[in-house]
Formats: C-alpha cells, structure tokens, sequence
C-alpha cells in the first residue's frame, strides 16, 4: 500500500488535441485513493464546446457525436474540484500535459487552482527513468497484465495506480513517499505548468523562450514593460498568465 500524507488522486485526460492552452477535455477519469487505502473512481464524458482533432480521435476513439449531450467541464467542475482539492495528484505524462491542461480547464471554471497546494507524481517518469517503454509495456513489464482498452481514460488510470505500486515494490531505492516520488518525478523545476517560466541556478524565475529567453522576468519588465500585455493578450495558457501577475504584484510593478 502506498505510504501517503494526505489523499492522492491519479488521473488522466482524453482531450481534443495536445495544445495545453486551446485543447479541451472530452473525458476524465479519476482514482482518489486515501491513506487508509480506501479508493473512490469517477469517469465522466465532457462535451468541450469545440470539434475533437481527427488526430484524438484516432487514439481514445471519442467522437464529437460521442460527447455532444454530455455536460460542459463548467457544469462538472465542482464534483471534479470536491475529489482534488485537497489531494496530491499523480498520472502518466501528467506533468507535462495532463496537470497544465487540467489547470487551464479549471481556471475557466472560475477554479483557483493553485499548484502550490499540490505534490505531483509523474509514474511515466519513474518508467523512463529505470525501464523507458510506454504504458500498455510499463504494465507488462511491472505487472505482468494486458491493457485492455489501451486509451480508455478509466483503464489507463487504474492501470498507472497498479504501476507505481509495482514499481516502489520492484525499486530498492524508490522510497514509499509521495514527498520522494514528487521530487524523483519532477524533471524540470518550472515556475510555471507549462514550462514558459522558469528558475536559474540562483531560482529566479527566467523566461524560456522567445527575444528574452534566459532573462530575468523582474528584469524583462523594467526593460520591455509592454511584454507583459503582450502576453496577456497573446495566447498563452492562464495559468502561465497567472505566474507572470504574481511575480508582477510581488514586485510592486504591476500599475
């Protein structure tokens, strides 16, 4: 059983496409499970208010016509917040899609999320880290299963939670922690979810890309004060927007 501090909710994402910032959720499943081992599941399809890539399609086999009555993420936002709020959140490739997606999903809905209040586990990393295969391998190869319904949210979820006990149980120095398992998932320290921010060797928040790319962001807004507007303005991901007016106010530069 999973050592945990607090409730952990493992998760994952069937969306329209892959861009963090336009792309909408079409289904979310989600395993809380709590530290006396106890587990709740929800799964529930989302109409995403605009057209599903042929791309998603191909993969998780849900189609426009598939979620067009469902309900908005708006309208089931609550219950999703009610599991969340209070737990650490884990998946596979959760990190670098599932979380920032998630977040920009939440924001929408008038949700503070906040990743302060959150340790995140990222299972796909622990995999690439010791044995680098994909999902349907990783639960071959710890688990000794078949994925069935490789891509149903519901099957992938529950089969990265049978996954990362396999690996804490195959993994000597995996420590049964989610305080460890945070800090051994997490591969780049960003300010950010979605890596636009992040922090130099001194842990300055610095922008990663475009004409100031390794620069200070307290800096870029005394030099270049109009590139904050312009990412505002731009399209960016909320959560992103969010950072930059934090570090902004902290400063006293943001009026």
């Amino acid at each position: 059983m999973l050592k945990l501090h607090k409730p952990i909710c493992f998760f994952d994402l069937e969306t329209t496409g892959l861009n963090v910032g336009k792309d909408r959720i079409v289904e979310i499943s989600v395993l809380k499970v709590f530290p006396n081992g106890n587990k709740e599941s929800k799964t529930l399809r989302v109409n995403p208010e605009i057209l599903i890539s042929r791309e998603a399609q191909a993969v998780h086999g849900i189609s426009n016509e598939d979620v067009a009555d469902e309900p908005t993420f708006k309208e089931i936002a609550p219950q999703i917040w009610e599991m969340m709020k209070d737990s650490d959140l884990a998946g596979y490739n959760s990190n670098r899609f599932d979380v920032p997606l998630l977040a920009e999903e939440f924001m929408r809905s008038d949700f503070e999320f906040d990743i302060d209040r959150h340790r995140l586990v990222d299972v796909q990393v622990i995999f690439y880290k010791k044995e680098p295969r994909d999902l349907t391998s990783a639960f071959k190869y710890y688990c000794d299963k078949d994925l069935k319904d490789a891509h149903s949210a519901a099957a992938d979820v529950e089969a990265t939670y049978e996954v990362l006990k396999a690996q804490i149980e195959k993994y000597e120095d995996l420590e049964n922690d989610i305080r460890f398992l945070s800090e051994f998932t997490t591969q780049k320290q960003t300010a950010d979810l979605a890596g636009f921010i992040v922090y130099n060797d001194k842990g300055d928040e610095i922008f990663s890309f475009g004409k100031h790319k390794g620069k200070k962001v307290t800096e870029v807004f005394d030099t270049d004060p109009g590139y904050y507007g312009w990412i505002q303005n731009a399209d960016f991901p909320l959560y992103t927007k969010k950072v930059l007016t934090k570090i902004k106010l902290q400063n006293g530069k943001l009026f």
